[in-house]
């Protein structure tokens, strides 16, 4: 049975709040060029709006996720809740180019921070047995989220334009704010919160002696290196002649892997039975045969995005059951390898479509996923045969 705190209500709008969250981080991507219209920016500082926003996302894993272990957890998200509201009115309002890239920075910063810290909290909530199925709902709130957020963006700003799609934003994460205010169970505070010097410099210690942050961190890393190289390389082959797609065209692309969020809940309930290495194994599978079939790309991007949402369960699944003070320093640890990790892919994918093509694009893909999977059987196959 789920814990009397964490209904199943309960469960649904944790997952639907944090996939509005991260919704705000991704949200600049289709509106750069009205950005660049409306503030007169040449391509060089419009590339700076995504950077801000990329900026403000490791600070909170840096800054403000770690302070989850510190205080009381509800207190927090409702601080953040409220600030993101205002950031977002901030940056709807904006008037020039500072205005502009600081309300970015605060975007990513805060919906980072929420987006991450709702999980944390749901995973703190749920009995230990229903941990990875309460993981997997909640993750797939959020990647139905990162995938809805580009779509939305694109067509909200077409209709009303760009600020409109701030100001709904705001409205929906007030709507959520108000739902959630009262319903956000109270959890344990520690009766001697440590301080955030102490908190970082345990994190270094975390990296060092935590054997799944130093398994499944690198596993991160692989695993949204390979993810952003398909996602940063695809638009320039299908925008350009014959196929000539349209921007609203490639952005509704990555509706095709709402299945892997459908699915996020499934992967949790297999973690739950105790099959996590054979989860993590059908994944990285999938995630390397994936590139096969992306001529036919539909297919591939279904089975791509499939065994990269159950890599991605299973990982936090496994970290997250570590005792409760340490969720907040774990995620961020866990999460500041997915930025190295998507960083690095995204700038491999665009420079090797550029320079090869689209086969040397699957080439890399396929390779960081064969990568992935030799790193992933250095750390089990020796611990199997001891067994």
């Amino acid at each position: 049975m789920m814990m009397p705190s964490l209904s199943r209500p309960l469960l649904g709008l944790l997952a639907i709040a944090a996939g509005a969250s991260v919704a705000n981080v991704y949200f600049a991507q289709p509106l750069l060029e009205r950005l660049a219209h409306d503030f007169a920016l040449d391509a060089a500082v419009a590339g700076a709006v995504l950077a801000a926003t990329q900026a403000g996302s490791v600070l909170a894993l840096l800054g403000l996720l770690p302070l989850a272990d510190r205080g009381d957890r509800r207190r927090l998200l409702r601080m953040q809740l409220l600030a993101l509201v205002v950031a977002l009115l901030w940056l709807a309002a904006a008037r020039s180019t500072a205005w502009l890239l600081s309300g970015m920075l605060l975007a990513g910063l805060l919906g980072t921070a929420l987006t991450q810290g709702l999980i944390a909290y749901a995973a703190n909530l749920a009995a230990p047995e229903q941990r990875g199925r309460v993981v997997g709902m909640v993750q797939g709130g959020v990647f139905i989220g990162l995938l809805s957020a580009r779509v939305v963006s694109g067509a909200v700003a077409a209709v009303a334009g760009w600020r409109a799609v701030y100001l709904l934003s705001a409205l929906l994460m007030a709507a959520l704010a108000l739902l959630l205010w009262r319903r956000l169970p109270h959890v344990p505070v520690p009766a001697m919160p440590p301080s955030w010097r102490n908190l970082l410099r345990s994190m270094a210690d975390m990296l060092r002696q935590d054997r799944a942050v130093r398994e499944r961190g690198p596993l991160a890393l692989f695993l949204f290196a390979g993810l952003n190289v398909f996602w940063a390389a695809v638009p320039l082959p299908l925008s350009a002649p014959p196929l000539n797609w349209s921007t609203a065209a490639i952005g509704a692309l990555g509706l095709a892997g709402i299945i892997g969020a459908l699915l996020a809940a499934r992967v949790g309930h297999w973690m739950d039975r105790g099959l996590a290495h054979r989860v993590s194994l059908g994944a990285l599978l999938l995630m390397l045969v994936a590139w096969l079939p992306l001529a036919l790309l539909l297919l591939g991007v279904v089975v791509l995005d499939l065994g990269g949402q159950a890599l991605h369960v299973s990982n936090q699944a496994l970290l997250l059951r570590a005792p409760a003070e340490q969720h907040g320093r774990l995620v961020a640890l866990y999460m500041l390898f997915y930025a190295v990790g998507s960083g690095v892919g995204a700038a491999a994918g665009t420079w090797t479509q550029a320079r090869y093509g689209w086969p040397a694009v699957c080439a890399l893909g396929a390779g960081i996923a064969l990568l992935a999977l030799t790193w992933w059987a250095t750390w089990r196959i020796p611990r199997k045969a001891a067994a």
